[in-house]
């Protein structure tokens, strides 16, 4: 199932994505969902971010030549970070540049949708509590991005987490091309197969730590390639199967 969140006729609500008709669903992610009657096409609804999440928690350094680029160490747990749940937007929104900054940049990434409540979840069972998968793009103010790896302020604005179009509930994450378009060029191109800690694995260790809501999201790290935007820029986080996020970077 891919499973979308819509603005139509002034209510957000969630469906089902088939082709280029949306489906309605009863129902919310902690709840589980059922049919509902009745449906609209997809040129008369407006995408929204598939879920909302209490938080989004993401994983640094975890694809091999995205360390080399930044010239890092290889972590032996995953390198953990946090954005605030004001960071999210939806498909086709604006990424806003903060007038503190002088360069933000992409970071196309495979992203997991938890799907009920997760606390000391062993890696076995990890899978029970994923949702799905959606696209998401780990924007950062590089230039206000320090090297001590307190993250917050440079990751944490609000509009830098783009996420959707859709959770794609069937994903497989082990053998997923990924890449970054920015207008019309592609400027990251991989595979989660080079991904150095899996999803199950990361939402385990996680768990340990914090308890994961339905809803929320792990990011599971950027690939080579990361560079910066600018105003008027369109940029794409496309990953096969799951579908294309559309984002267009505006002035503040």
């Amino acid at each position: 199932m891919k499973l979308v969140r819509v603005l139509h006729e002034g209510r957000a609500r969630y469906g089902t994505l088939c082709g280029e008709r949306v489906e309605w669903l009863d129902g919310s992610v902690a709840e589980g969902f059922t049919p509902a009657e009745g449906g609209a096409p997809l040129s008369g609804v407006k995408l929204l971010a598939p879920v909302e999440p209490t938080k989004a928690v993401c994983v640094g350094l975890n694809y091999m030549d995205h360390i080399i680029e930044s010239n890092e160490k290889v972590p032996e747990t995953p390198v953990i970070f946090m954005k605030p749940a004001t960071a999210v937007i939806g498909p086709g929104e604006a990424i806003v540049y903060p007038p503190q900054s002088r360069r933000v940049d992409y970071e196309g990434e495979l992203a997991i949708v938890i799907g009920k409540r997760a606390k000391n979840v062993p890696e076995d069972a990890a899978g029970e509590y994923i949702l799905g998968y959606t696209c998401a793009n780990d924007v950062t103010a590089r230039d206000l991005q320090p090297s001590d790896g307190q993250w917050t302020v440079a990751k944490g604005f609000d509009t830098f987490l783009p996420l959707g179009p859709c959770v794609d509930t069937d994903a497989d994450p082990a053998n997923l091309p990924i890449r970054t378009i920015l207008n019309g060029r592609v400027v990251q191109d991989s595979n989660t197969k080079h991904l150095l800690f899996k999803p199950r694995m990361i939402v385990s260790y996680i768990s340990a730590v914090m308890t994961l809501e339905p809803g929320d999201v792990v990011l599971t790290g950027t690939t080579l390639g990361i560079g910066p935007m600018r105003s008027g820029d369109r940029v794409s986080v496309e990953i096969g199967g799951i579908g294309r996020l559309d984002s267009v970077v505006s002035a503040p």
